[in-house]
């Protein structure tokens, strides 16, 4: 990793016409402004099919990609849609906030329609292809979403025993019944990988590289427990012995109970970690480097007694440390990722750290509340990423109105900064992080644009107002572009240029897949 910088915008972020950022124009648009601003890096949350709550960190699967990203505008550029089909439909009416009870409602329905279209034309050899490539996961996946929905959406561990236990006879039997809706399913991750591929390609052709985000834990109501309890600690009823979360802190008295399942790293170190390692190489299909949340779980996690109401009763348990990663490198060779450090720091996470030689986090928000942190800019050493702020935190606007007259005065002081305007107080900010010693920089487009606190990405322990903030159309400006690019040229940011064999290459292919 070179000295660059990037920014962090969630895809459900962009501007759109229906409702929600997609693989449309909009997002060809925004690495055109990565390009001009001098970015090297798109830094995006997680891709994975949201459910209750539309939280990104709790997907229905750990390697499907969401369908409300699919562009509708692709699908009538290839004839299996027609404009009337999408211009009548309310996918919402506030162009800064996605509605995803009505995307829940209407998205499906028109997506069905291009499956209808795409079926009857008959060419599906692609489909067929990647169906085969994908069927690791692709068919548990499309069977769990065909069982959950004759089930009228219950969760896996209520389904009646023969499913919840996949019992092969019952399983036989259904899959002739499921066939529509399991290829519907199918065809959506088809198109959704197949969409991504394109603007992945134009983004490295324009330079620009994406850092995905890996949660670390999965949702129990998700295909991937359903169809491989052995990786989980979990019963052959399907119920866990234990459940995630964190002890308690400043923050919290009574910890924070989680409730995902935990891991049963035991069983998955007699299995190779086969299904991180094909986890992992699902996200580098996807990415060119990937941000490990929660990094400290592969060191020490906190395990809470199933049924607990809060996390007082938990206990910290050993990860699988280097011996995972060790893995990893054996069979994916060199790991390009991001470790998600924040939080406690302990003597085994640190020494994981280390171990690891992955750069982790330091985010300046955490740095100008504590007047001795590791997180400002004189502590930081080269082999890291400094944020502003990332998804979690308020946007820094809002942020510096209302952190105490002391933290302000701190902040002010360090980044020496003479401003009493809050907005040139945050680009001041910015600066700082440009500054940094650390290779690279990451700022949230809510920071470069002053946003406040209507934009806020997610406020972690809340479960409502999350996830919804959308970009209005019209604010990439060539202004703000060059404002970026100065910051990145300044500070020696800017991304090398691509060597010119490599941009061959990619040519190459592009006139081939155009034959």
């Amino acid at each position: 990793m070179g000295r660059e910088s990037g920014i962090l915008m969630p895809v459900f972020s962009l501007a759109s016409r229906f409702g929600i950022g997609c693989f449309s124009r909009e997002a060809y648009e925004f690495v055109d402004f990565l390009e001009r601003s001098g970015q090297g890096y798109w830094q995006v949350l997680p891709f994975g099919p949201t459910g209750y709550g539309n939280s990104p960190y709790q997907p229905y699967s750990a390697f499907a990609g969401n369908p409300y990203f699919i562009s509708l505008e692709d699908l009538i550029e290839e004839g299996l849609l027609e404009w009337d089909d999408v211009n009548s439909v309310d996918f919402g009416n506030d162009l800064e906030k996605v509605d995803y009870g009505k995307l829940y409602e209407k998205r499906f329905t028109v997506l069905k329609k291009a499956y209808d279209n795409f079926i009857k034309k008959g060419e599906t050899k692609s489909f067929e292809e990647y169906k085969k490539k994908q069927k690791y996961w692709l068919d548990d996946y499309v069977l769990y979403l065909a069982i959950k929905d004759e089930q009228k959406g219950k969760s896996w561990i209520d389904w009646p025993e023969d499913l919840r236990k996949r019992d092969e006879k019952a399983i036989k039997k259904i899959i002739p019944e499921y066939k529509e809706i399991m290829e519907f399913q199918e065809f959506l991750q088809f198109k959704f990988d197949e969409q991504w591929d394109k603007l992945h390609e134009y983004a490295k052709k324009k330079n620009v590289k994406i850092i995905g985000d890996l949660p670390f834990y999965t949702a129990m109501d998700s295909a991937d427990v359903w169809s491989h309890p052995e990786a989980f600690l979990i019963d052959k009823d399907g119920e866990p012995s234990a459940v995630a979360g964190c002890p308690p802190d400043a923050f919290s008295s009574e910890g924070q109970l989680w409730g995902n399942p935990l891991y049963d790293w035991t069983a998955q170190k007699k299995d190779d970690y086969s299904w991180w390692i094909k986890r992992i190489e699902r996200n580098y299909e996807w990415y060119d480097c990937i941000r490990i949340d929660h990094f400290h779980g592969f060191a020490e996690y906190y395990a809470v007694p199933y049924g607990d109401k809060n996390a007082l009763g938990g206990k910290s348990c050993k990860g699988p440390g280097m011996d995972l990663f060790n893995v990893l490198e054996k069979k994916l060779g060199r790991l390009n990722m991001i470790a998600e450090d924040l939080g406690t720091v302990t003597e085994e996470n640190q020494k994981l750290l280390e171990d690891s030689g992955l750069p982790g986090m330091k985010v300046l928000q955490f740095g100008f509340t504590s007047w001795d942190s590791c997180y400002v800019t004189h502590r930081h050493e080269r082999n890291c990423v400094v944020y502003t702020g990332t998804h979690d935190n308020t946007p820094t606007y809002a942020w510096v109105q209302e952190i105490n007259d002391g933290e302000r005065d701190f902040t002010r002081r360090y980044v020496n900064s003479m401003h009493t305007d809050y907005g040139a107080l945050v680009w001041d900010i910015i600066r700082e992080a440009y500054r940094s010693v650390a290779d690279l920089c990451i700022v949230p487009l809510v920071d470069y644009l002053c946003k406040g606190r209507e934009a806020r990405i997610n406020t972690p322990g809340t479960a409502e107002g999350n996830w919804q903030w959308r970009l209005l159309p019209g604010y990439l400006s060539d202004d703000l572009a060059r404002s970026i690019r100065l910051l990145a040229e300044t500070y020696s940011r800017i991304p090398k240029a691509i060597p010119a064999e490599e941009k061959e290459e990619t040519e190459d292919k592009e006139d081939k897949e155009a034959e």
